[in-house]
């Protein structure tokens, strides 16, 4: 047996990245892991030559981690973005308009009758949401279709982003030209806009499998992948899928807060994936127990902070 390291107590700092020296040798349950996880990322932040992906799921862009996830586009720490329909969606909203907190415990009958969507314990009035994502891509449809016919999700991202503010992700996404795949792009505002475009222009294109044909060339030609995987579905399945080509992901870092027992994907812990190719055996790899909401800005504060 290795040489046991100590246990020792956390004392309180003004320093997050002193709490996080600290983690190594709390033997802190998720705590540990929490540490593990800031290794890791640490680690390929710091290889030139790791094609890094950013997976996430929209809910979180509800939220105020969506300035953490802001700032690592902003700053160019990840080369591929992975999420759900959602995040467009949250994106434009946000950035045209505002969300407000709430309460997990708030009556949905009387939020209706008020016009008040509620997503956990974020409230989105109706008017700043679907009305706001109509308004925004009708707007930019048309000039779309006056330039082609065909297009791949990721083009039509990318002008998006190149039409919203600078708080906004997809915006720094495409100034960065870090390409944002959304493999499940009709389920939302975003592709019910996209569907009733195409009701009137029928010559109008979508084609996703352009999206697939890049991430491909992207998978082939790396020579190391990384990967912070936050949340399950359809956004973590995609980023582990397609690694599988490559014989799995060198790093990864998952936070979920699902359970394994079901045999969902979204429960299945990273090393699951070993058995199906989507991560190496001798990879770096953790998966984080916890609401992303609560461990992203400390994890961003300690590899980003000053």
């Amino acid at each position: 047996m290795n040489e046991l390291k100590e246990v020792k107590d956390l004392h309180i700092t003004d320093s997050v990245k002193e709490i996080f020296e600290f983690l190594a040798n709390v033997g802190g349950f998720q705590a540990a892991h929490l540490y593990k996880a800031y290794e890791i990322m640490k680690e390929f932040f710091a290889k030139d030559d790791c094609t890094k992906f950013l997976s996430f799921p929209a809910c979180i862009v509800a939220t105020g981690v969506r300035g953490i996830l802001r700032e690592f586009v902003k700053r160019k720490k990840f080369d591929v973005i992975i999420t759900t329909c959602g995040t467009i969606d949250h994106d434009i909203a946000r950035s045209l308009s505002k969300y407000y907190c709430g309460s997990f415990d708030m009556d949905d009958s009387f939020l209706r009758n008020e016009g008040i969507h509620r997503l956990g314990n974020i409230l989105i009035p109706q008017e700043n949401y679907g009305s706001v994502v109509e308004e925004f891509m009708q707007k930019i449809l048309p000039e779309l279709y006056n330039k082609k016919k065909i297009w791949g999700v990721r083009e039509i991202v990318w002008e998006i982003g190149k039409n919203l503010p600078e708080d906004s992700i997809l915006h720094w996404a495409y100034r960065n030209n870090i390409p944002v795949y959304v493999p499940g792009y009709t389920d939302g505002a975003f592709g019910s806009q996209l569907w009733s475009f195409y009701e009137i222009h029928h010559d109008f294109t979508v084609n996703s499998l352009i999206d697939e044909h890049e991430l491909a060339d992207i998978v082939m030609g790396a020579n190391c992948t990384a990967a912070l995987i936050i949340g399950g579905g359809i956004s973590k399945h995609h980023t582990i899928w397609w690694n599988q080509f490559r014989d799995g992901l060198d790093y990864a870092v998952y936070i979920t807060t699902a359970s394994e027992w079901d045999g969902s994907l979204s429960g299945a812990r990273m090393r699951e994936a070993i058995s199906w190719h989507k991560l190496k055996e001798k990879a770096k790899y953790v998966t984080l127990y916890s609401d992303a909401t609560i461990v992203l800005p400390f994890l961003a504060s300690a590899l980003l902070g000053d």
